[in-house]
């Protein structure tokens, strides 16, 4: 888009309305894709004008009345056209995303948080986790931007935190959210390649949301997932590779009456298949998501040999 058709566009939308409309027009002209914190054009609309007019998100009649400045203008004009031709997600635009209730600093060393997992965290687990049970360990396993830890942080406010993962960059990022959330003493990150790093230690609660996405559709995943590490999304053929070896050690890092938490969203039915004698707990969710199970430390013994074979295969 020329600086002419800027200035053209700038002089015929007046208000933050027009532009909120203007701005879903040309997203769903150009068929994005909605996966990273909206489901459709009007929301990632509205999040992408009011953060370049640094104003909150909450629309009323009168805020959609208000008149923009001519930089204003250009500037929202500038971030339409940056999502358009870069298909790239709104929240590395804004370097904002929110995740549990919580805000967070998200960068392209990170995924995008959009776990369903944050449901349950605001709710304590329960009745996973017993009202009166004590939650004094949590691990975070695959960290990325820290999101889960903090937030079980958050929640969990009597717990210690570690929040590991294999990437020094995501974990440059991790840290800038936990001391943006003021949990350095409470939330500890680590690198590890799943629990090396960790070896003798145990949890009440392990909650992971690993790379889990299956060959076939990385090779077909939106030009917005590009954007994301690599290393985040894929795990292998099936999706698992990183699902089976959690599975398998597990156990070893859990307490007694220890629950471990995972997500593998799309490639639950090659869980299934690859473990048909398991009777994995799928998890429900009122805002919408799926794959995610919980199994206790008590099942994970039970298959410990299953599992432990299923990872030399």
């Amino acid at each position: 888009m020329t600086q002419e058709h800027h200035q053209d566009l700038s002089e015929q939308l007046i208000t933050i309305g027009d532009f909120i409309r203007y701005a879903t027009s040309e997203f769903n002209r150009a068929d994005l894709y909605f996966g990273h914190g909206s489901d459709n054009a009007w929301d990632e609309a509205i999040t992408l004008i009011m953060y370049a007019l640094e104003l909150p998100n909450a629309l009323t009649e009168h805020v959609m009345q208000c008149r923009l400045t001519r930089d204003e203008k250009l500037h929202c004009l500038s971030l339409i056209e940056r999502r358009v031709t870069e298909q790239i997600p709104v929240s590395y635009i804004t370097n904002q995303a929110n995740f549990a209730g919580l805000p967070f600093y998200v960068d392209e060393r990170v995924l995008v948080p959009r776990s369903p997992i944050g449901e349950w965290i605001e709710k304590r687990f329960e009745p996973l986790v017993a009202p009166d049970k004590e939650v004094s360990r949590i691990l975070d396993l695959c960290t990325g931007s820290g999101c889960i830890a903090i937030a079980c942080a958050h929640y969990f406010p009597e717990a210690e935190v570690d929040a590991l993962d294999l990437s020094l960059d995501a974990l440059e990022v991790a840290q800038i959210n936990i001391e943006n959330h003021g949990l350095s003493e409470q939330v500890i990150p680590i690198q590890s390649d799943i629990f090396s790093s960790i070896p003798e230690q145990k949890y009440d609660l392990i909650v992971t949301n690993p790379p889990y996405v299956d060959q076939e559709d990385v090779d077909n995943l939106p030009q917005e997932y590009l954007h994301e590490p690599e290393m985040g999304l894929g795990s292998g053929p099936d999706g698992l590779d990183i699902t089976r070896v959690i599975l398998a050690q597990a156990a070893e890092h859990l307490n007694e009456n220890g629950i471990l938490v995972c997500e593998v969203g799309n490639s639950m039915v090659h869980l299934e298949a690859a473990y048909p004698e398991v009777d994995f707990q799928w998890l429900s969710f009122e805002r919408g998501g799926h794959g995610v199970f919980f199994i206790t430390k008590e099942q994970l013994e039970q298959f410990q040999t299953i599992f432990e074979e299923r990872v030399k295969r």
